[in-house]
């Protein structure tokens, strides 16, 4: 159960994160938008969180955790501005948003990939992260055969 813990907040966090950048998705009597300075802090407090997080259950050294922090604040930021600039052209396909945050998902993964020794990366993904790539491989598999049977349907 230990193991799950960490996906469940991490995904927990995500969407409470993402669910603050869709209100396309939602009426405004379903969902109360965040001001700036409240996305801004509910983020700041969930890369803490994460950071801590992995750097007991991982066993990081400093250096490490310095990095981690590092990625965290800089693709979590970008990942925000994305899906805000996503919002502000009330875009309403939720696919588009979702394959933004498969993108950050991945160049995180990956520069995670760099700092963590083998056994560190085993322990990551263990803890959620391969059934998290795994489905992010299926949806980019599923957008590219639409995409494929879009193409030929064309023809």
């Amino acid at each position: 159960m230990k193991d799950y813990v960490p996906k469940f907040v991490t995904v927990a966090v995500i969407s409470l994160v993402f669910s603050a950048f869709s209100a396309p998705f939602a009426s405004a009597q379903q969902q109360k938008e965040l001001s700036p300075e409240e996305q801004e802090k509910q983020l700041v407090e969930y890369i803490q969180k994460r950071i801590e997080k992995m750097e007991v259950s991982l066993k990081l050294e400093d250096w490490q955790v310095f990095y981690l922090d590092s990625i965290f604040n800089h693709d979590y930021y970008a990942m925000t501005a994305e899906v805000e600039s996503l919002k502000q052209s009330k875009v309403s396909n939720s696919d588009i948003y979702l394959a933004t945050q498969d993108k950050w998902s991945e160049k995180i993964d990956s520069a995670l990939r760099k700092v963590f020794t083998d056994v560190q990366w085993e322990k990551y993904m263990k803890s959620g992260a391969r059934r998290e790539a795994s489905d992010r491989q299926k949806r980019r598999e599923k957008a590219a055969k639409a995409a494929q049977e879009l193409k030929e349907g064309g023809n």
